[in-house]
């Protein structure tokens, strides 16, 4: 997984505890914030998705690039 993916990855681990307890006083939220909370979790998800298919990919390629040598 890429640098930047990782630090927009850890934004988004660290909204899910804002969008439940308020930061100022430490208490839970009454209603939570759920497209907030939402938000996040759809973030992590499409990092994911989006990191491995990276992968696949560069993998794929690599391996082409080593059948074509032989």
């Amino acid at each position: 997984m890429d640098k930047y993916l990782v630090v927009i990855l850890i934004f988004m681990v660290v909204t899910i505890p804002i969008a439940l307890v308020e930061p100022s006083s430490g208490e839970f939220r009454d209603p939570p914030l759920i497209p907030l909370f939402y938000a996040a979790i759809a973030g992590i998800v499409i990092i994911l998705v989006y990191s491995s298919y990276k992968e696949r990919k560069e993998r794929q390629q690599a391996n082409a690039k080593r059948r074509s040598r032989k």
